[in-house]
């Protein structure tokens, strides 16, 4: 870990990845280029944050940052020196995830969620009524259209669900309920939201701006 600070009851962890050119959002390189694309990438992080900063304003919450490329300075320069950060590490999907929920319920968490920043339906009031549903189902989960999930929620661990997972396919929501059921785990899902992966997809982002302009300009400004 590079730093281990107190976290609440409630905890936020954000998966992102370092804009570099080339090496983020590589399939929508095709239609905004490598610089655009990491560009992109920037943008929805920095949304991201915006959204579990807004957050805290409503209830008792702490968040990190997990990032995968980059490193610790890369990482402060580009957020800030405020923010929790944390390295995904080595391994899929599904270990960087395990490692992270072990981490946070070792530190004392009893509520932990992960997001991505790929889905910019997941703002404050989302987050808001997952942890809320957390109160009354072991598992909280966001349904991606294209057949992920965009959050998952958790009261504890539980490493069945991260395990024989076929990351990055259609498959990942059904592999994951199949296993949800055969534990027995009560469970809720969230609406259904689009990921911003692909050319096609670029116009969910456009709304977003569209819609946030006012807020997100105000941010943008501030930071």
């Amino acid at each position: 870990m590079l730093n281990s600070p107190e976290i609440a009851k409630q905890h936020l962890i954000i998966f992102t990845r370092y804009p570099e050119p080339g090496k983020t959002k590589t399939r929508l390189i095709p239609a905004l280029g490598s610089e655009g694309a990491a560009h992109l990438q920037r943008q929805m992080t920095e949304y991201t944050v915006f959204q579990a900063q807004e957050l805290q304003k409503l209830t008792p919450l702490t968040f990190e940052v997990r990032f995968a490329g980059g490193n610790l300075q890369l990482m402060q320069d580009w957020l800030g020196f405020a923010l929790n950060y944390q390295s995904q590490g080595e391994g899929d999907l599904g270990e960087r995830m395990t490692r992270s929920l072990f981490d946070a319920f070792q530190r004392s968490a009893e509520q932990v969620i992960i997001i991505g920043t790929d889905c910019p339906g997941v703002n404050s009031q989302l987050l808001a009524t997952a942890f809320e549903q957390l109160h009354s189902f072991d598992l909280v989960v966001g349904p991606a259209i294209d057949g992920g999930y965009y959050l998952i929620g958790l009261r504890r661990l539980i490493a069945q669900l991260f395990t024989n997972i076929s990351w990055g396919t259609s498959q990942v929501l059904q592999q994951t309920i199949n296993i949800v059921q055969k534990l027995n785990l009560s469970h809720i899902y969230l609406p259904p939201l689009g990921d911003v992966d692909r050319p096609e997809d670029l116009p969910i982002w456009q709304q977003t701006l569209d819609r946030e302009v006012g807020n997100w300009k105000d941010y943008k400004a501030e930071t």
